[in-house]
Parts: C-alpha cells; structure tokens; sequence
C-alpha cells in the first residue's frame, strides 16, 4: 500500500487530499498514468507532469524514480519563494 498526497490545485483538480492505493507502478510515471487512466479528474490534473514536483517519503524526487520500498508520494506544484 502506499499513501498518495495531493496539495493545492492537485488537490482540488483531483477532490482529495490523500488516499492509500495498491499498485504494481515501478515507478512515479507508472503511477501516474495508472492514476489517470482512473477518472477524468486525474488525467486533468496530471495532464502536464511538467508543472508537478513531486516528493517520495517527504523528499524531492523525480518522476523517473522508483517506487520500490516507498511508502508515501506528495504530488504538488513548484513552491515559489517570497
């Protein structure tokens, strides 16, 4: 199982702030095209990966990573500093 978090408009694209999902995804892009081929309200908000980060086990990481052994994955937008 692995617990799937979504913050700002990801969250509000998608209508959940987290969720806990089985899946067979080797890695973070695996996964995101298991979860948009769900519901179109998944393929809207990961329609461009491009404008996502995305963190495993609270660190920043790439889409190409490996899921092997993780237990969470954050997905939001770019922080912007102020």
């Amino acid at each position: 199982m692995i617990d799937i978090l979504y913050f700002a408009w990801v969250r509000e694209r998608i209508g959940l702030p987290k969720e806990r999902l089985e899946t067979d995804a080797a890695t973070v892009a695996a996964l995101v095209e298991e979860l948009k081929s769900r519901e179109d309200r998944y393929a809207v908000a990961f329609a461009d990966t491009s404008a996502l980060r995305v963190a495993l086990d609270q660190e920043l990481s790439d889409f190409s990573a490996s899921l092997v052994g993780v237990r969470e994955v954050a997905f939001f937008p770019p922080m912007t500093g102020g």
